[in-house]
């Protein structure tokens, strides 16, 4: 079968992979919180940015390379981390991992999957990612990463746009719990996707193996929570002093929006900054993560990596042309997953490597970092007014 004739875009992932996957867990996957705004946002903003065509450029054969952390990376996008993957689609993390480790991408583990960096070991690239929510306990952090460092993993992530537990309330509303129990309701929509089905029926239902390890019994949880709240902190500069402290490479902040928090991060000696609103599943009045970027980008000589909305090679493109230096997604390789199977993500790696090359032979780009020479609009990002606060006295 044309994968390409038959699933040409993200879109055409998208759509079967919503058919394949039960709605309990579909939900989980494609909702964010409240009423989605930030979701919305995310793609609104992205469509505001338009770049300049080029003509009688001659022929051009696009160098799709990007830099990071001193390596050359094939494409400029890797696989963000998602909790709960192997749920998603059985097996996720290890046909994610296997895929970038083949792709040459970044792979980010996240705290809360299924399997355990050392489940991994021997699975991932050279570009493993452990992304971490801050454990409370010193001994559990350095255990923790002991462990990602072991199993391969050589850049830390730290996610600080989870102080608590987001309401998603679509994923509320579709019966799922945490752990997943299964209701007549949840059985009958498992019915209706085989394939999902019998792979999850010969791994077993899914958990967070690395958070079950130090969760032990506890207690005090709503059913839409998770042991990892028990365990995790809100952190605080002295925290990410601490890690950093812990760490010996790479290690980026995720989970950025304010230019004015980039000084201090650089002077903690944080390696990148990651751009990202946790893709409107945290926070429903945040902006756009494409309109923080431009003074993110000002603010830093450092790497900044962006995640949020990105869809296409041209959204690929919109982002480095307003700074970015490599993007992330997450939604996206799990709708190719669940569409796919095993065949998904090296499916849309194609089908982004494909986009970026036309766009950028319309663009007149050689290579990647000439795209902000073509941009001619962005979207505007108003100054916060200096107003009194009406509950001053």
């Amino acid at each position: 079968m044309d994968l390409h004739a038959k699933y040409p875009a993200l879109h055409d992932l998208r759509q079967r992979a919503r058919r394949r996957i039960p709605h309990f867990v579909w939900e989980y996957l494609d909702s964010g919180t409240g009423s989605e705004a930030t979701t919305a946002r995310n793609r609104s903003k992205l469509d505001e940015v338009r770049l300049m065509p080029s003509i009688l450029h001659g022929e051009i054969t696009p160098d799709l390379s990007a830099r990071l952390f001193g390596q050359t990376l094939p494409l400029p996008v890797g696989i963000a981390p998602l909790g709960m993957s192997g749920l998603i689609w059985p097996g996720a993390e290890q046909l994610l991992a296997g895929a970038a480790a083949q792709l040459g991408m970044p792979y980010a583990l996240s705290t809360v999957a299924t399997q355990t960096p050392s489940d991994l070991q021997g699975v991932v690239g050279e570009h493993a990612w452990f992304q971490m929510y801050p454990p409370r306990d010193p001994d559990i952090r350095a255990d923790m990463l002991a462990r990602a460092r072991n199993a391969g993993f050589g850049t830390l992530v730290l996610t600080v746009d989870v102080p608590v537990a987001s309401r998603r309330e679509r994923q509320v509303r579709s019966g799922l719990t945490t752990p997943p129990k299964l209701t007549p309701r949840l059985l009958a929509q498992i019915a209706r996707c085989p394939t999902w089905a019998t792979g999850i029926a010969r791994r077993g239902m899914p958990r967070m193996k690395l958070i079950d390890h130090y969760a032990g019994n506890l207690s005090g949880l709503s059913s839409t929570a998770h042991a990892g709240y028990l365990l995790r902190t809100a952190p605080d500069w002295e925290y990410l002093r601490w890690l950093r402290d812990a760490w010996d490479g790479p290690m980026i902040v995720k989970g950025v929006l304010d230019a004015g928090d980039v000084p201090r991060l650089e002077d903690e000696g944080i390696d990148a900054i990651w751009v990202s609103n946790h893709a409107g599943r945290q926070f429903d009045a945040a902006p756009a993560t494409i309109e923080a970027l431009p003074a993110i980008r000002a603010a830093t000589s450092k790497p900044v990596i962006l995640d949020g909305g990105i869809e296409t090679g041209l959204d690929i493109l919109r982002a480095i042309a307003l700074g970015a230096d490599y993007v992330m997604m997450g939604r996206p390789w799990h709708y190719a997953l669940g569409a796919l199977g095993a065949k998904g993500p090296a499916h849309l790696h194609d089908i982004l490597s494909l986009d970026l090359r036309a766009n950028m032979g319309q663009l007149g780009l050689s290579n990647l970092s000439e795209a902000p020479r073509r941009l001619i609009s962005a979207p505007e990002v108003s100054p916060p007014a200096a107003t009194p606060s009406r509950f001053t006295a």
